[in-house]
């Protein structure tokens, strides 16, 4: 059976280059979500997976062990420093002692502890709630010391006893995402339980949960390395399986390269189908991000439907109700009637033209407080309307731009995906409508 080992050193060199493939296409799958998902603002974010950067902030942080900064997770570590000297008597075949003198040393953690908590992400346009809980976490290094018993940290911040054979010598280490701290966070959004917001959280069903303090690009180009790093890797180690067995044989590698490359080509292959695997799957992902982002206007679409017509019967139900006031509503109500699918319909100016104009006319509108949350909420939504359109342009945009880049676009073709026609106002909405509440606006301010 010994003798057969170096035979199996072959399908042990294919299964480590199985490993690395395996490893590589993970790593280009991560990429390729990084750059597929646009970035949403805090405000604009919908159930689903979604990316969002910002700074972190919180309003009573915690405070870092050993750099006792403010922060909302740290992490520290404490190793003391051991080194011994190893003496071994042995007796060979001949019955002569041998003696033999090592020397061994390394570091042993004698204390460590971590601290996590819920934190707000914060953009230009608001906070939106994070629970760290279950996400690979990439923090920044803000202490890392050595030092000896003379320094008052030594035993500050580490045990009073020492380990077995220690050098005493300590080396303290912490990392944490400080307050303020700008962080990349892709995750799955869900809604929160105590207020009607979103919020980003652990979910086992989500392809990844990572904040980190590194920048988009340098997340992508990190995984870019590794899925190349790696493929080379398996090749190298494809064909190694082959010369280590003809090297255990004394045959000479001169003459038996074609097994070599024989074994780096069979692996090329093999990552080429795993390749087409990835992009095509990474395709239909992100198609249906594209229909998860048009469905998300409908919603938005749907609620602005639903409110216009409780502002209608607010405004009916005062004395001083005119037939002006009637015609605006009516002409809000139209627009929103005639929206044509693919169109989020009015934009927001003008239908804040409209409410303020209304306001304005009847300022005992002011006073009442079901017309000042319908107001709020239509202001609201119109806001969300336009993030859920822009969101959905960019991400139709990334799709369509995937499917004409070379090589996606072959993959494309096999799978007979077409482009996705992006979202645009239509001409009553660019000028005459918009003109028409600016008048009326114009005409109750005068």
């Amino acid at each position: 059976m010994p003798e057969q080992l170096p035979n199996w050193l072959p399908v042990v060199g294919a299964v480590l280059a199985l490993i690395c493939l395996i490893g590589a296409l993970r790593s280009g799958k991560r990429r390729r979500l990084i750059d597929n998902l646009p970035t949403c603002k805090t405000t604009g974010v919908f159930i689903g997976l979604v990316e969002v950067k910002g700074t972190a902030e919180l309003r009573e942080p915690l405070t870092s062990y050993l750099a006792e900064q403010p922060c909302v997770f740290y992490q520290w570590i404490v190793e003391e420093h051991w080194s011994r000297t190893v003496i071994e008597r042995d007796t060979d075949s001949e019955g002569k002692t041998r003696t033999t003198v090592r020397h061994e040393s390394g570091w042993t953690t004698v204390a460590n502890g971590s601290e996590t908590s819920p934190f707000y992400l914060q953009d230009d346009c608001g906070y939106l709630l994070v629970r760290p809980e279950g996400a690979k976490i990439e923090p920044v290094t803000i202490f890392e010391k050595t030092c000896r018993p003379s320094d008052p940290l030594y035993y500050a911040r580490g045990p009073a006893g020492a380990i077995a054979n220690s050098d005493h010598e300590r080396h303290l280490n912490e990392v944490a995402i400080p307050v303020q701290m700008p962080l990349y966070v892709l995750g799955q959004a869900r809604e929160r339980a105590d207020i009607v917001a979103p919020e980003i959280a652990a979910d086992p069903k989500a392809p990844m949960f990572l904040i980190s303090t590194r920048s988009e690009e340098e997340l992508s180009s990190g995984f870019n390395h590794g899925f190349w790093g790696l493929n080379f890797l398996g090749m190298v180690l494809a064909a190694a399986g082959v010369l280590a067995r003809d090297l255990f044989f004394g045959l000479d590698p001169e003459t038996r390269w074609p097994l070599y490359v024989l074994g780096g080509c069979g692996y090329v292959v093999v990552a080429s189908l795993g390749w087409l695997w990835m992009v095509y799957n990474s395709l239909i992902e992100l198609r249906n991000r594209v229909r998860q982002a048009w469905s998300l206007v409908e919603v938005q679409l749907k609620r602005r439907h639903d409110l216009i017509p409780n502002l209608l019967n607010v405004v009916q139900g005062f004395k001083d109700y005119e037939s002006t006031v009637q015609k605006e509503l009516a002409e809000l109500r139209t627009q929103l009637q005639a929206t044509p699918p693919g169109v989020a319909g009015p934009d927001y100016s003008a239908v804040q033209n409209c409410v303020i104009a209304l306001a304005e006319r009847y300022p005992d509108l002011k006073a009442n407080d079901l017309f000042l949350k319908l107001q709020q909420n239509l202001i609201d939504t119109e806001q969300r309307i336009a993030l859920a359109r822009g969101y959905f342009n960019e991400i139709a945009t990334h799709y369509n731009t995937r499917l004409e880049r070379v090589p996606d676009r072959f993959v494309a073709a096999i799978a007979a995906m077409k482009p996705q026609a992006l979202m645009a106002a239509n001409d009553f909405e660019r000028a005459p409508v918009k003109l028409e509440f600016e008048t009326t606006a114009a005409r109750t301010v005068a």
